[in-house]
């Protein structure tokens, strides 16, 4: 049994584990937990195998409890990428590929931000209220693992841009995040769709040059910001 690599899921019980089908397994006596948190030294134990790895489903996501594998295994694996990791050569190659990631993180928050900027697209009078939004949303949704819809690249950029903003403006201009939605399938969607279409009435008055009255809640959430 301890031979076969095996996904599973926790015990109740302290060092056990169960089984897709509910069995309960305990590991060897000389296996460890290797806690999550470590992806190259996760990958260097598991490719040393066998393992267990224990997973948790809550909701529709599924959490990593780390992985159960030989302790000599994880030893080794530890020592090996440790050298590896105070290795010159390596530094400097980790070094580099940093730069790299920056530059490219760079270069896509400005070419977010021209797509920001064309979906706004506000008459002269408001420019400068244009490009303020734009570095607001930017400065909310680029950052690597904020989970926004800016990060997806399952849609157009046109899309996220679009999307990024609709959003941002949710939480800024809307009651939303202090709301009580019923628990009722489709609610908060629906709600989400009417505060949506709100957000894009008021942009269009932006867009058409109107005047804007001083209680707009785009407005006066632009006025927030410049006190924060």
């Amino acid at each position: 049994m301890p031979l076969e690599t095996r996904i599973v899921k926790p015990g109740q019980r302290y060092r056990s584990v169960r089984t897709e089908d509910g069995k309960v397994l305990d590991p060897p006596a000389d296996w460890s937990l290797l806690k999550p948190g470590d992806a190259a030294l996760t990958r260097k134990v598991k490719k040393a195998g066998p393992t267990w790895t224990v997973q948790e489903k809550k909701g529709r996501r599924t959490f990593s409890q780390g992985v159960w594998a030989p302790t000599a295994n994880i030893e080794k694996a530890t020592i090996e990428l440790q050298e590896t990791r105070e290795d010159p050569t390596y530094q400097k190659k980790l070094q580099n590929e940093r730069q790299r990631r920056e530059k490219k993180e760079e270069a896509y928050g400005e070419e977010f931000k021209v797509a920001i900027l064309t979906f706004l697209n506000f008459h002269q009078t408001y420019r400068s209220l244009e490009r303020k939004i734009a570095e607001l949303v930017c400065t909310h949704a680029i950052p690597v693992g904020s989970g926004t819809v800016a990060r997806t690249k399952r849609i157009p950029i046109e899309e996220r841009a679009s999307a990024a903003v609709i959003a941002w403006m949710r939480h800024q201009t809307s009651a939303y995040d202090m709301m009580v939605v019923p628990r009722v399938k489709g609610a908060r969607r629906e709600v989400r769709r009417k505060i949506a279409e709100t957000s894009r009435n008021i942009l269009r008055s932006y867009r058409q040059g109107k005047e804007i009255a001083q209680d707009c809640p785009l407005f006066l959430a632009l006025e927030k910001h410049k006190t924060d």
